[in-house]
């Protein structure tokens, strides 16, 4: 992965924030849309592409391009920082490749100490019941 290259790659489109906030809302476009193509990205290996369409997929539009946005700050650069910010977080939680599961046995040991936990409850329960002649 290639950060400078996709900083190169990275779309940027400034827009008004929605909700409350009186005039200066209204005026000023300090919400920030990042939109990004992965597939014609030239800072991604071919298998970082295939990983990220595959683990993103719930995040892509039809077309395979990753948009997100920031409005949190009034500041459109601060809300350009932040984006970017959490565009490469996204990406780098994406890349993770979890390790593979080994399947084990339990230990002899265990099975064995296990069995005498259940049998010890057993006859606790057991000397519970009243005796009947």
């Amino acid at each position: 992965m290639n950060k400078e290259q996709l900083l190169k790659e990275l779309n940027f489109k400034a827009v008004r924030s929605s909700g409350a906030g009186g005039q200066h809302v209204n005026k000023v476009s300090s919400k920030v849309e990042l939109t990004f193509t992965i597939e014609s990205s030239e800072g991604l290996t071919e298998e970082e592409k295939e990983l990220l369409l595959k683990n993103l997929d719930n995040r892509l539009s039809k077309d395979n391009v990753l948009t997100l946005s920031s409005q949190e700050s009034r500041s459109q650069h601060r809300n350009k920082e932040l984006v970017t910010e959490r565009f490469f977080n996204l990406l780098e939680q994406a890349l993770v490749v979890p390790k593979v599961r080994k399947a084990t046995k339990p230990k002899k040991a265990a099975i064995t100490k296990r069995l005498d936990e259940k049998k010890q409850h057993s006859e606790k329960k057991e000397n519970r019941k009243k005796f009947r002649f």
